[in-house]
């Protein structure tokens, strides 16, 4: 079950709620509302359950938007942004670490790429141009070898982000 949670953010209705590096469960659902036995025509509740992390868990979202107004009828579209804003805060509140291993995001033609930062510490500036194609580079110092990097390898960052080397 977490499994497919997992894959409803990862792969389904859930993706703006998806976090790099955590692992978050998730459902949407969308409801149409009754009065008197009769479905109520363009009243809905748009709601969104979450789990941090999705293989064990320490916190749960439950997220309800009663008619809400403007939108598309989509929880998907509705209630992931606002999970998403709040799972960052309990994760932050609560210490979660990251974890290798989340289900990757399948990514929709508005979402950016990500890509690992490689590792150029001892490297030329030269060489480390080559390696960091896909980000922006920032240099402080003046010398021909890199000392130090930001974000460290390993890290994946948005392409076209910026990598920043301090030389020596």
């Amino acid at each position: 079950m977490r499994h497919a949670l997992e894959s409803v953010v990862a792969k389904g209705g859930g993706k703006s709620a998806y976090i790099e590096g955590y692992r978050i469960g998730g459902k949407t659902g969308t409801a149409q509302k009754v009065q008197d036995g009769r479905y109520l025509v363009g009243n809905y509740i748009m709601s969104f359950m979450a789990v941090v992390p999705s293989n064990d868990p320490e916190a749960v979202l439950y997220l309800a938007i009663d008619n809400p107004k403007n939108t598309a009828l989509l929880s998907s579209y509705t209630t992931t942004p606002i999970a998403r804003r709040i799972l960052l805060d309990i994760i932050d509140a609560l210490g979660i670490e990251k974890q290798e291993k989340e289900m990757e995001k399948d990514l929709e033609w508005t979402d950016i790429p990500t890509h690992k930062v490689p590792d150029v510490v001892g490297k030329t500036v030269e060489d480390a141009k080559k390696e960091l194609t896909n980000f922006t580079i920032k240099y402080s110092g003046n010398g021909k070898k890199i000392v130090a990097q930001s974000p460290e390898a390993g890290e994946k960052l948005e392409e076209g982000g910026t990598v920043r080397l301090l030389l020596e």
